[in-house]
């Protein structure tokens, strides 16, 4: 209950902190931040429709095709912070706190960045390309970073497109960048780890583990001081679920011991009924 109570707190604060960042810096300048938002800004720049309503709206399929293709808990997450965002948007006067467009660029970013790496690390995102980026990771494994840049870089050659000027790309670009560095600080996308469970409730955790599209390695331990027998499972996973599959073992069994490793790579395709 507590845990809840502080993930809707920190799902609230994050969504509130994205918002401040468009509204307060980013709109008033004309600037943009990567992904969505930033296809939802171009929109509303050129356009009388409401910006935020836009951001929700452009949301929706990426965010209907996470829920088919990701685990609820994730996309539930999301949902509520993009639909949080776009309502803060409604609240937050459209009115910068700077008149530097580059101040507000850097500024911007950085609380931008804050509000999507918190949501993170609770285990959800701030929608957009992050949500299609935890699909195309779960299918394949490249190098997502790239991928991201070139849609991003997509976005602010829209804007140069449109305003027929590059001063307003090349700092939303600086923005986009910004963002991205304090994000990987809070919280390192993609990256993958391995986690070794060693419980005594293997039947139950297995039938929910086996429910993920992940493979589930059964391996027959022993104590090395006690001798008692005792069941490990192994599994390797990405930053986005190992707070999903947290939750799972916890529920499933409380006192299951749990030694979590970064991984460096994986070798063969990185999906369910690869690892036996």
């Amino acid at each position: 209950m507590k845990r809840t109570a502080a993930e809707l707190l920190i799902t609230v604060l994050g969504a509130a902190l994205i918002a401040g960042g468009f509204n307060l810096f980013l709109i008033p300048h004309q600037l943009l931040s990567g992904g969505i938002s930033g296809i939802a800004m171009i929109v509303g720049y050129v356009t009388p429709l409401n910006i935020g309503m836009l951001y929700l709206l452009f949301n929706l399929p990426v965010m209907i095709w996470g829920w088919v293709v990701l685990g609820r808990r994730f996309i539930t997450i999301s949902v509520v912070t993009v639909a949080l965002t776009s309502w803060f948007m409604q609240l937050f006067p459209e009115t910068s706190v700077t008149q530097d467009p580059l101040i507000a660029a850097i500024f911007g970013g950085v609380i931008i960045a804050i509000g999507s790496g918190i949501t993170l690390r609770i285990g959800g995102s701030s929608g957009g390309f992050d949500i299609v980026g935890s699909i195309l990771t779960r299918k394949s494994d490249f190098p997502l970073g790239m991928f991201l840049f070139a849609l991003n870089g997509f976005v602010v050659l829209a804007l140069a497109y449109v305003q027929q000027e590059w001063t307003a790309a090349l700092r939303s670009m600086l923005c986009i960048y910004i963002s991205g560095k304090v994000v990987d600080t809070i919280h390192i996308r993609h990256i993958k780890v391995t986690l070794f469970i060693i419980t005594k409730n293997k039947d139950a955790l297995l039938e929910k583990m086996l429910r993920l599209p992940r493979g589930v390695t059964l391996i027959k331990a022993e104590g090395a001081f006690s001798h008692h027998e005792s069941d490990m499972l192994m599994t390797v996973t990405t930053r986005y679920e190992l707070a999903e599959l947290t939750k799972i073992i916890r529920d499933t069994d409380p006192n299951a011991f749990v030694n979590i490793v970064e991984t460096v790579g994986v070798l063969g395709q990185f999906r369910r009924g690869n690892v036996q």
